[in-house]
């Protein structure tokens, strides 16, 4: 008797991933022409309204429809054609005698704030069930409330409210202007932030129309094309520190350290400084005057310009340790895990803490694996513990220098730059969790003994000896 013959499956191979990156393009415009685009934004958000109350009033009949049957839906509920002769509601039908303008209202941009309407009460639903469900921050927080009077901006489909030229350093959209939707030709771009849509095979999506008293601009959604890198023999690791905000080395999985590099942007890191040493010095006069609690706003200038002048620190030293990564042709950039943590240096009022404070280490990782991610590359983090204690030769721990806390002195007398060894502690630390497959990168120590015995943590030594003994 002849076995039944067994047939493979056929799977579907799985698409890699796309992702979405948002560019700003600054958009230059004469005063009646950004009157005329505050105009537009005015008369999104009045039709806007009443599409809010009514998709919260029928969520229960369309919460289990689709995206698409949830604007159809709406749609034929507030729209009248030649087939749909009269709408659903009477509210709404009195909302159009209100405001005739919503006649000439066009059907793209309708199906936009449709979609908008439905984003919004659909967020308000959700916060509202977990509120009943006890969910909550604190335990007599107030139920969330639904925000029908949203600050949106309208979505522009290309071809219907916007037409760019062949080099995109023009655009032409479809504007209000107070009794018609006429076509504003030719406004000039002044910026396309950081040109996405230059990429080979990227994707423009539908712009968002952003205008108010201090911007003009359109919010471009850009879909990126997935980049596949190549696997490296060799990593770029990084330590986020005070003294140096950033210290790269490219470390290979034999021990091979092959380049380093000290970022360190002194001369915005200074400028942060005397803004905050002026916010110290006013507060300190204004509360010697006053004897009172700081009024709300008080230096409201100096904290908005510092905390961006940190921004701007952040991608600086995301693009350099970038830059330093794609030279040398790698793959994978470690850095440590420090979410979560909290400086315990430094006194109140010292400017050891006000260091600590303004360490933007967080925002540096986020910029950092955003943009690698979309050049093709990973992101790792490892555990941090130990890493800058011991010294990378495996001596031991080391011990820093009071007067410059940049240096240290390792047991067997060498003088170092701390973060320099903590970088190659750090990149050892990926290979070894590579190479004895810890999935997580988690591993500290070499051995994973219970006992009282002291442990050694992983050093670049380590990988050194797993390569001397043979280990593959």
């Amino acid at each position: 008797m002849m076995g039944k013959s067994k047939t493979k499956r056929k799977t579907k191979k799985k698409k890699p991933n796309s992702m979405l990156r948002t560019d700003v393009w600054k958009l230059k415009v004469k005063s009646v022409e950004k009157k005329l685009l505050l105009l537009t934004v005015a008369e999104y958000r009045r039709f806007l309204k009443p599409l809010v109350f009514i998709v919260n009033a029928e969520w229960k009949l369309m919460g289990n429809l689709t995206d698409k049957e949830k604007v159809n839906y709406l749609e034929k509920s507030i729209h009248v054609t030649s087939q749909n002769t009269q709408i659903k509601y009477l509210y709404y039908q009195k909302v159009i005698d209100k405001y005739p303008s919503f006649r000439k209202f066009p059907s793209y941009l309708r199906r936009a704030a449709i979609a908008d309407a439905l984003g919004i009460v659909s967020s308000f639903q959700t916060r509202y069930r977990e509120w009943q469900s006890g969910i909550r921050k604190y335990r007599k927080v107030r139920p969330p409330r639904l925000t029908a009077m949203c600050q949106s901006y309208p979505a522009l489909y290309k071809g219907q409210q916007v037409k760019y030229n062949d080099d995109y350093q023009n655009v032409s959209l479809k504007i209000w202007n107070g009794s018609d939707w006429v076509w504003l030709e030719e406004i000039p771009v002044k910026g396309h932030g950081l040109n996405r849509h230059k990429v080979i095979g990227n994707q423009l999506k539908s712009p968002a129309l952003v205008v108010n008293s201090k911007t003009c601009q359109l919010s471009m959604p850009v879909k990126i094309k997935p980049v596949k890198k190549e696997d490296s023999d060799y990593v770029c690791s990084v330590d986020l520190g005070i003294n140096n905000a950033a210290t790269c080395s490219i470390v290979g999985q034999d021990g091979t350290v092959k380049a380093r590099k000290f970022i360190n942007p002194a001369r915005d890191i200074d400028r942060r400084n005397k803004r905050r040493m002026m916010i110290n010095q006013k507060s300190k006069q204004t509360h010697k005057k006053t004897k009172q609690k700081f009024v709300k706003g008080f230096c409201r200038g100096l904290y908005r310009k510092s905390s961006n002048i940190n921004l701007e620190i952040s991608r600086k030293v995301s693009r350099e340790i970038i830059e330093f990564a794609l030279l040398h042709d790698v793959k994978v950039i470690v850095i440590e895990n420090l979410a979560g943590w909290k400086a315990k240096a430094g006194k109140k009022g010292t400017l050891m803490r006000q260091k600590f404070h303004l360490w933007c280490h967080q925002k540096i990782v986020e910029i950092l694996s955003d943009r690698w991610a979309e050049l093709g590359g990973n992101v790792q983090t490892i555990n941090p513990k130990y890493t800058s204690a011991y010294a990378f030769d495996g001596s031991g721990k080391v011990k820093r220098n009071k007067k410059n806390y940049s240096l240290c002195v390792f047991p067997s007398g060498k003088q170092y730059n701390a973060d320099l060894g903590a970088s190659y502690n750090i990149g050892a630390r990926y290979w070894y969790s590579v190479l004895i497959g810890d999935k997580y990168f988690s591993r500290v120590f070499v051995s994973k003994s219970s006992t009282n015995t002291l442990r050694t943590p992983v050093t670049l030594e380590t990988l050194r000896s797993l390569k001397a003994s043979g280990w593959k």
